[in-house]
């Protein structure tokens, strides 16, 4: 009986903060799928009307969904192949002793920390600028023209700027993953002759292997929403150049007025980000059992 009236108790404890949580996305995403199905135009106040898929057909059928899509698929690939790769290295470099090693530490994480809109402008404005920028005045040391990085590639600067930011964040997961490690092991392999690739091939990478699989996880839910790097440095342009998903569901909505359209565009990538994240979990759970 007492057990009983304990849950009880918890449930009823813990039932409002249910209920707020239900609230707080149930709400929103009903009045999203709501809007999805009507003609609403912020310009035309009281002439909505009801046009069931027609909104989805448009923005599925529209060819810059398309290039969004890829450009999601692009910038959450090449960010995941750098904050991969440079995590790695990043956490051997630093597994390593030396002088000054907790500053130094603290100093690589420290982007993780950076707003993504300032982080975006220091690098729009002190970097890539082609005139007054870091990389335009070190062009003109080499004799070089200024590269444009925003204009001529911009998605690719787009990818460089968000990897930047997230970088930290690998680093610190995998740093953690490495320091478990049972250096008995690295010094066995040492003595029988192993070389450096080797020990890092058969005993590294596959101790660490958990910790990356996590890193994926993590960084694609939050990369495939990148929104504020792209508003502050291209506006999804040239064109459509760097244009992602939630960056067209953003000009859609905002931009043309289009409710309806922009709602089922949210739609859209809300299944998408669902079907990535099904997908994630049930790798890393593969891992895990491994």
């Amino acid at each position: 009986m007492a057990t009983a009236h304990s849950r009880a108790a918890a449930r009823v404890m813990i039932s409002p903060a249910v209920i707020l949580l239900l609230g707080w996305m149930i709400v929103p995403l009903s009045m999203t799928v709501y809007f999805s199905f009507l003609s609403y135009n912020l310009l035309m106040p009281g002439m909505e009307e009801f046009i069931g898929f027609g909104n989805y057909e448009f923005f599925l059928t529209d060819p810059a969904f398309m290039e969004a899509l890829v450009n999601t698929l692009l910038l959450v690939g090449g960010v995941l192949v750098i904050t991969i790769v440079g995590g790695v290295g990043l956490a051997l470099l630093l597994d390593q002793p030396m002088w000054g090693q907790g500053i130094v530490r603290v100093l690589v994480i420290a982007p993780f920390f950076v707003m993504p809109t300032v982080s975006a402008l220091v690098w729009k404005n002190m970097f890539m600028n082609p005139v007054n920028g870091l990389f335009a005045h070190m062009a003109k040391a080499l004799g070089l023209p200024p590269f444009d990085f925003l204009a001529h590639a911009p998605l690719a600067s787009i990818i460089v700027i968000v990897a930047w930011q997230w970088l930290p964040f690998a680093t610190l997961i995998l740093l953690t993953a490495l320091q478990s490690l049972d250096k008995e092991q690295i010094e066995a392999a040492e003595m029988d002759g192993a070389s450096a690739f080797d020990r890092f091939r058969f005993i590294v990478l596959p101790h660490m292997s958990r910790a990356i699989t996590v890193v994926i996880l993590i960084q694609t839910i939050f990369l495939l929403s990148v929104f504020a790097e792209i508003l502050v440095t291209t506006n999804g342009g040239p064109g459509y150049a760097s244009t992602n998903i939630t960056y067209l569901v953003y000009a859609q909505s905002l931009l043309q007025f289009d409710v309806g359209g922009g709602s089922a565009g949210g739609i859209v990538a809300v299944i998408l980000a669902n079907i990535v994240a099904i997908f994630l979990m049930r790798m890393i759970g593969k891992n895990l059992e491994a």
